[in-house]
């Protein structure tokens, strides 16, 4: 399958919207009412030439009696599984919820590679209000504005970075098939 992004966190701080600017198309439905993506969307983006298959997951609701949130809620754990690396979603202009410190908790138990990301950072009083999500403890943490794309590509060098190099044989070209062309003398195979 390649390797694998998913992008999680609690509803409406943004997952849809930087899953349709990775694949550079709108697949992901965006919407300002919460719990309009429920099951986990599939997709393809490339940077600096490597090749990744993201997920888009609904709002991670930990412990919630509602039928459609237990739903996204088992959605998104089967995301995080099958994923390499975590992009994990938060919003600059709410700052830190009890909803982001549940999904923090469950990455946290993770040994896969997470990256804090303060999204709807757009301007400067936005990111002083962002570097509250330090306190988090995050090892890696990206202020960006995904409706725009601002501070996307430093995210996607970290991403690209764990990515391995595709193989390549021996003389640095990517692997072709070869094949032959046989039969009897003078039938018409040189004009093959």
């Amino acid at each position: 399958m390649g390797f694998t992004l998913a992008i999680v966190g609690r509803p409406n701080v943004g997952k849809s919207t930087l899953f349709n600017r990775l694949l550079e198309q709108r697949k992901a439905i965006v919407d300002d009412v919460s719990g309009v993506t429920r099951d986990r969307q599939y997709g393809i983006s490339d940077w600096n030439g490597k090749n990744f298959n993201v997920i888009d997951t609904g709002g991670f609701v930990h412990g919630s009696e509602d039928v459609f949130e237990k739903e996204i809620a088992k959605q998104v754990m089967i995301a995080v599984e099958e994923a390499d690396a975590i992009v994990f979603m938060v919003d600059a202009g709410t700052g830190i919820t009890h909803l982001d410190e549940e999904m923090a908790n469950v990455l946290r138990k993770s040994v896969k590679p997470v990256f804090l990301t303060v999204n709807k950072v757009d301007n400067n009083d936005r990111m002083l209000d962002a570097t509250e999500f330090y306190s988090m403890g995050f090892e890696q943490v990206y202020f960006i504005a995904s409706a725009s794309g601002s501070g996307t590509g430093e995210l996607l060098d970290a991403v690209a970075d764990l990515i391995p190099e595709e193989k390549k044989d021996e003389e640095g070209k990517d692997e072709l098939p070869k094949f032959a062309i046989i039969g009897q003398p003078n039938v018409g195979k040189s004009s093959c």
